[in-house]
C-alpha cells in the first residue's frame, strides 16, 4: 500500500518508523511544514517527500495518516474527506468541542472512512478486559479505575496547545473506559493540582488531575492522571465485578513498589513512556487501518467515539471550573 504521512513530530516521526516496519507498506510519504525534519525522518526509512499536504493528497495515495499537532488534525481530515482517502487520524480530531462536533457530522455524512488514533483499543489487555465484561465473566461492574501517570511532563512549549490534562492525558481512558464498558458517562466530577513546574499554572492547566464518573449503568469510575510519576510509566486500568475483577497493566513492568516484607513482585524494568508501553498496539492499529483503508472493516473507532471521549474531557474541564458535578446532558454533542 502506498501511505501518506503529514506530521513527522514526537509521535509522527514514531508513526513513521512503524510504517515502515510493516510489510502491508510498500512506499511511504512524508510531509512536514519543517521541510528538514521531513527529509530527516524520509532519510533514515527511504520514503518520500512533498512539499506542500495538496501535494500529498494528490500522491495516489491508499491512506492517510495525520500526526500533526493538535490545530492541524481538523483542517487536514476535512481536506482528505473532501477528497475521498481513507485516514487514520491521531487524538483529538480537533481542539475544540465545536469544531470535533462539525468533524463528526461532515464524516458521517460521508463514505469515506476514518480511524481515530486511540490506540489503548488494540492492546492485548485491554481487549481481553472488553471481552471479559461483555461476555458477563466478572458479573455485573460496580467500579473502574483507570491511570495515566507520566513519569516525566512534556515539554513547557506543548501544554499551551495541548487542551489541558483531561483533553490531552486521560481522554485516552475516557475512550477506553466506554471500550470496555460498553456504556457511555451519566455525570462527572473533576478536580485537579499543581505541585510541579509553573508552566501548567501559566497556562490554566494541571499536572495532576482527578475525576469521578457514573457510567449509565451506575458504575462508579476512578480517573487520575500526572504528569510526575517518578517511578515510571504507569498506565493502567482495573475493573471490579461481582463475580471477579481483571486488571490490565498489573505485570513486571508495574511502576510501584510493594511495602509487604518478603514481595518481590514486580520485578521490572519499568516502562518510561507511552510509546515503550503500547508499541504493539500502535502496530496493531496502523494494521487495522490498512484494513480499513483496504475496505475488509469499517473504522473501528470512528469520529463519533472520539466526539464522546471529547464531550467526556469538556466536562471534566466544567466540572473543575464550576466546583460540581455535571451532566453529559449540560454538554452538547452532533
Amino acid at each position: 500500500m502506498r501511505i501518506g504521512l503529514t506530521g513527522v513530530g514526537r509521535i509522527g516521526a514514531f508513526h513513521a518508523a512503524t510504517l515502515h516496519s510493516l510489510a502491508s507498506v510498500d512506499e511511504l510519504v512524508l510531509y512536514d511544514f519543517v521541510g528538514d525534519q521531513a527529509r530527516k525522518a524520509a532519510d533514515g526509512i527511504g520514503a518520500e517527500v512533498v512539499d506542500s499536504e495538496d501535494a500529498l493528497l494528490a500522491a495516489g495515495l491508499d491512506g492517510l495518516v495525520i500526526a500533526t499537532a493538535t490545530p492541524g488534525h481538523a483542517p487536514m481530515l476535512r481536506k482528505a474527506i473532501a477528497a475521498g482517502v481513507r485516514t487514520f487520524c491521531e487524538k483529538p480530531v480537533a481542539a475544540t468541542l465545536d469544531e470535533t462536533i462539525d468533524l463528526t457530522r461532515l464524516a458521517e455524512a460521508s463514505d469515506t472512512p476514518v480511524h481515530v488514533g486511540f490506540q489503548r483499543r488494540f492492546d492485548h489487555g485491554y481487549q481481553r478486559v472488553q471481552q471479559a465484561v461483555a461476555a458477563g465473566e466478572l458479573g455485573f461492574i460496580h467500579t473502574i479505575r483507570s491511570h495515566t501517570l507520566d513519569q516525566n511532563p512534556p515539554h513547557a512549549s506543548y501544554i499551551p496547545t495541548s487542551g489541558g490534562i483531561f483533553r490531552d492525558c486521560n481522554i485516552h481512558d475516557f475512550d477506553v473506559v466506554r471500550f470496555v464498558s460498553g456504556r457511555e458517562v451519566a455525570t462527572v466530577y473533576a478536580t485537579g493540582g499543581n505541585q510541579g513546574a509553573e508552566f501548567f499554572k501559566e497556562s490554566g492547566d494541571y499536572d495532576t488531575g482527578g475525576a469521578m464518573l457514573t457510567l449509565d449503568s451506575g458504575t462508579v469510575v476512578q480517573i487520575s492522571s500526572t504528569r510526575y510519576n517518578g517511578q515510571g510509566h504507569d498506565v493502567r486500568t482495573e475493573v471490579f465485578g461481582s463475580k471477579g475483577s481483571m486488571c490490565v497493566g498489573l505485570d513486571d513492568t508495574l511502576a510501584m513498589v510493594s511495602a509487604e516484607d518478603g514481595v518481590d513482585f514486580p520485578k521490572g524494568p519499568v516502562h518510561t513512556n507511552f510509546m515503550d508501553r503500547f508499541l504493539p498496539a500502535y502496530q496493531a492499529e496502523l494494521t487495522a487501518f490498512f484494513d480499513v483503508a483496504s475496505g475488509l472493516r469499517e473504522s473501528p473507532c470512528t469520529v463519533r467515539d472520539a466526539l464522546e471521549a471529547f464531550r467526556i474531557a469538556e466536562a471534566c474541564e466544567l466540572s473543575r471550573m464550576r466546583g460540581r458535578p455535571v451532566s453529559m446532558d449540560e454538554v452538547a454533542t452532533a
